[in-house]
């Protein structure tokens, strides 16, 4: 009966959402690192609810980021959409880019959208002359968010933040010892700007929710499948590239079940999140990486600490991904 009530109240948000006109919407991602963050992108180009502007490139080799933002956006013809380059430490190594291979033969240069070389001075140019609410989506480390916030820290009052960050109660896998999420741990200090920014909003999905969210059985099965979809088979060969490159992956597994889809539940609280449990929690960031729960910390976000019915989520994501 608790289900039911659940997946009714469930079904009247998403028709409320839908009914709403469609948010500006930007993505700060490091997108080629985690094969999630292409899961995530193919996820926003696919809500009705969310209007995707811009792509913003974080942590690293921004024109490698830039060549799997282009190429994917390509697929979903969706050139409308600008590339903002962010900050650049220099060429990465084929080792990091582990989805290279996907785009060794693709020109950034061809892209018949905007890319633009100074993301970061793009990402506040845009959010000054657009008028708001903006939704921020950000799945990576946030060093070009941070350095734009620096620059113009009002742009943050105009934008909700929805961030995938951090690990409270729950670490990697659903491991009751909290784990230094890697968002959080690759550069600390920007982490700690971008959560003090005064948004209109900010909402964090940390491990203890997003860490459990997968696609897997016949949920995955119908992706796998999906054979005419030029976005997903976009996604599903990025996945198939990606699995053989990352130490941390059994190769094998990519045939039967997605990876962890962290960044996923970021791009769902955009637009719904009402299938997740919600605490206003206050907390500090210590310099390597920890979110921690602190009454007298400097930081306080909602965050969605654990799942409703995480089942029905991952029912709701494939028939979205699919287009249903």
């Amino acid at each position: 009966m608790k289900r039911t009530a659940t997946l009714i109240a469930f079904a009247a948000t998403c028709l409320a959402s839908l009914s709403a006109k469609p948010v500006p919407t930007i993505l700060s991602t490091d997108i080629g690192s985690d094969i999630d963050d292409t899961w995530a992108l193919a996820h926003i180009l696919r809500s009705p609810e969310l209007d995707l502007k811009m792509v913003l490139t974080e942590t690293g080799e921004a024109l490698y980021r830039g060549q799997v933002t282009g190429k994917v956006l390509e697929a979903a013809n969706r050139t409308d959409v600008e590339i903002a380059l962010g900050k650049d430490y220099g060429v990465m190594g084929d080792q990091h880019r582990h989805q290279g291979p996907w785009v060794k033969n693709y020109d950034l240069a061809s892209y018949p959208g905007t890319v633009h070389q100074d993301g970061i001075q793009a990402f506040i140019d845009f959010v000054k002359a657009t008028d708001g609410p903006i939704n921020v989506i950000a799945i990576g480390p946030p060093p070009s968010l941070a350095a734009a916030l620096k620059q113009a820290p009002e742009i943050a009052e105009k934008c909700h933040f929805y961030g995938m960050h951090g690990s409270f109660d729950l670490g990697y896998g659903g491991s009751p010892q909290i784990s230094a999420e890697t968002n959080v741990r690759v550069d600390p200090d920007a982490f700690r700007t971008v959560i003090a920014a005064k948004w209109l909003s900010k909402t964090l999905t940390p491990l203890d929710t997003c860490g459990l969210f997968y696609l897997g059985g016949e949920n995955y099965h119908r992706i796998w499948s999906a054979t005419d979809d030029d976005l997903l088979r976009s996604v599903i060969e990025n996945y198939c590239v990606w699995a053989p490159r990352v130490p941390w992956m059994e190769c094998e597994f990519f045939a039967t079940q997605s990876s962890t889809l962290f960044d996923d539940i970021a791009v769902y609280m955009a637009y719904d999140g009402s299938l997740l449990n919600y605490e206003e929690i206050t907390f500090s960031v210590t310099d390597d990486g920890y979110t921690l729960r602190d009454p007298a910390g400097p930081y306080t976000a909602k965050v969605a600490i654990s799942w409703k019915d995480m089942e029905a989520c991952q029912d709701f994501l494939t028939k979205r991904l699919l287009g249903n």
